[in-house]
Formats: structure tokens, sequence, C-alpha cells
């Protein structure tokens, strides 16, 4: 296969195509970076109000470095996986003490930072700095294994090994094309078109398998690299990648109480060390095994017994592969306090607003507004 040619068409479709996203319209590896982040298993329509915010209110390392938990999660409510955050927070932290707030630019430098893998590393430092440094995410194995016609399972043995090499050949090979073409999207400035073909390029196979090379009902007549698909010659599109068949998700049942005060309400922060750690939550527990002594339950996670359990509502939603029924119940008889159990406090409405709550739990947030 032609590797040059290939590269050329991507590049010229990148240069007319491209999405207008705005860290694409900077070279700032710290921007680069949390996009980066917060493109991790989130679609890109849902991060661009994210990046936008985090942007205005951290735009820089040191201002992450030096932000309270309680403000990047509250910035980080409801992107979810939030140990993102929390690594992001400790790698700015190791930027400012260990390369004085620059961003690195070396790839093992940037591959050691906390929450980094091989991915990110490559991305950010293509992107950021034009390196010829690999990336592989889900969107390029899917746009490699047809092009290529690599069966197996790719993020397996020797099959991974392959495609990384492969990536790596196709963004060096992108190094040295020559030629004053116009290979960057319409946003970029003109200065960059020549010096940038590492980060343009990687960016265009993701960009394919996001908008032409799709999981399903891929758009292969408008793809530009399609005369080079062993894939689309053979007619076996749906064959690649090979992917195996996804375990079946397993139900969970928990229960919320919504216990009121006057004013306040009862929560409390989830610790360190588990799910959504530090972010807050109505007080709950998971029910297994059928239970269905509510009241029991209510008891074993206020240290009190309720007289009444109103229910409320039931949200449904979930969490990689569990699937979960969260009832959520209203205690309207006041407690007594003392009986309450140590990782409690009560909050008032203005108070709870301006504190990171899990996604469930910011739901039940808005129906208190209405208690």
């Amino acid at each position: 296969m032609n590797h040059a040619k290939l590269v050329r068409n991507l590049l010229a479709w990148f240069a007319g195509h491209a999405r207008a996203l705005p860290w694409r319209s900077t070279s700032d590896p710290y921007a680069i970076w949390v996009s980066e982040i917060m493109l991790q298993q989130t679609q890109v329509k849902t991060v661009l109000r994210y990046w936008l915010r985090w942007m205005r209110e951290l735009p820089d390392v040191k201002a992450l470095a030096r932000a309270k938990p309680e403000r990047i999660h509250k910035l980080w409510e409801g992107l979810g996986y939030y140990t993102r955050v929390r690594n992001l927070q400790e790698a700015a932290r190791s930027i400012l003490e260990q390369h004085g707030g620059e961003f690195p630019k070396d790839y093992s430098a940037v591959l050691a930072l906390r929450g980094v893998g091989r991915y990110t590393a490559g991305a950010i430092c293509s992107i950021a700095f034009n390196q010829p440094i690999p990336v592989l995410d889900g969107n390029v194995i899917r746009v490699l294994t047809r092009v290529f016609g690599i069966g197996g399972a790719p993020r397996a043995g020797k099959t991974n090994s392959r495609l990384w090499q492969l990536a790596e050949d196709l963004v060096k090979c992108a190094a040295k094309i020559e030629g004053r073409s116009n290979i960057l999207p319409r946003s970029r400035s003109r200065t960059n078109h020549i010096s940038r073909r590492c980060s343009a390029f990687n960016q265009s196979l993701m960009e394919l398998g996001a908008l032409v090379c799709t999981p399903k009902q891929p758009q292969c007549g408008i793809c530009p690299i399609a005369e080079h698909c062993f894939a689309y010659r053979e007619n076996r599109i749906r064959k690649f990648p090979s992917l195996g068949r996804r375990p079946p998700a397993s139900p969970r049942h928990f229960a919320a109480f919504v216990v009121q005060n006057g004013s306040r309400f009862l929560v409390g922060q989830r610790p360190a060390g588990v799910v959504n750690a530090h972010l807050w939550e109505f007080p709950n527990l998971e029910i297994k095994n059928g239970a269905r002594d509510l009241k029991a339950a209510a008891k074993q996670v206020l240290g009190a017994t309720p007289c009444v359990l109103e229910p409320l509502f039931t949200i449904k939603h979930s969490i990689t592969r569990y699937r979960i029924t969260l009832d959520v119940f209203r205690i309207r008889k006041r407690l007594a306090s003392g009986s309450l159990r140590a990782n409690v406090c009560w909050l008032r409405k203005g108070q709870l607003r301006r504190l990171p709550f899990a996604s469930a739990h910011r739901k039940i947030l808005r129906a208190c507004h209405a208690l």
C-alpha cells in the first residue's frame, strides 16, 4: 500500500472537513491535555461546554494545581469518571513542582503524568508539539483495522502491537511529506500549513473515524481513503474491528432518602478511594437480594428509623456495565439529630447548589428545590 498517498488524501480531507472545535484553534498543550482527558469515554458535544467553562475558570497549569478540590469537582460535575479530574490536578501539581509550571515537551515526561496513558501522551505531543508520535484510540483502531484488513482482538497481544506500529509508520510518513499544500483546517493560521503535518494527520485519523468510518453505517462513498481500504474492497466492513461480544449488563438496585429539616437537607460526602469519591450525595445504600424492608435500610444508612417513607420517583441510569435503578424516598418526620450517623450533615439549598453531586443525586437535588 502507498502510505504517502493515503496520508496525503487524509490531510487534504481533514483540511476541508474537520470540525471547528475550540481546542483545535490552539497549540497550548495544557488546553489540548484538558480536552483529551475530558474526551475519554465522553462525546464531543458534551465536552464542548465543559471545556470552554474550564478554560475560563482554570486557564493554565498553575490555576489548576492551586484550585480547591471542591472547585474542580464542581467544574467537572456531570462529566462522570471523576478519577480523571483528580488525576488531572495531581498531574498539574507535578508539572508545577517538577517542570516549573511549564508543560513538558518530552514524550516520556508527558507519559509519566498521572492519568496519562500512551494514547493521551501521543495525542498531546503530536497535536501540541507536532511530534511524529502515534495515537491509537477507538476511532483510529476502527480505521486502521478496516483499511489494512487486520483481524483479531485489537487491544490484545500482537494485533495491538501491529496497530501501534502502523500508526507510527503513518505519522512518520506525514512528517516527511514535502510541499506547501493546505493540509490544516481553515481555522488554522496559514503559517502553520507547512510545519504541523503530524498534528493534522493524527487528528485526521481520529476525525475520519468519528465522522465517516463510524461503527455502524460508515459512509464509504465519501471516504477519502476508500481506494486503499481492504474491508471496502472485500465488502467486509462489518467484520472489522473484531471486538467480540460485550458482557451482559448487570442490574443493581439502590434506595436514596431525602430527609428535610425546615430549609435544610441531610447530605454526605463520599470518601476517598471509592467510586465518585469526594462528591456529595443524599443518604443511600444498595438493596441486595430483593430486600423489602426499606425502613430497616433507612436506619442502616441514617442511624435512625423513619416513621413514614414517601416514594418520590425512580431514576434509571448506567455506569460502565451496570444498569442501576435508584428509588428515591422522602422522609417527612424529623429525625433525632443525636441518632444520625457522623458522615452526614444538614445543609441549606444555597449551600447544596455550590457543591458537586454525582449525576443521579444532582437530579434529586433539582427535585428538592420544589419541596
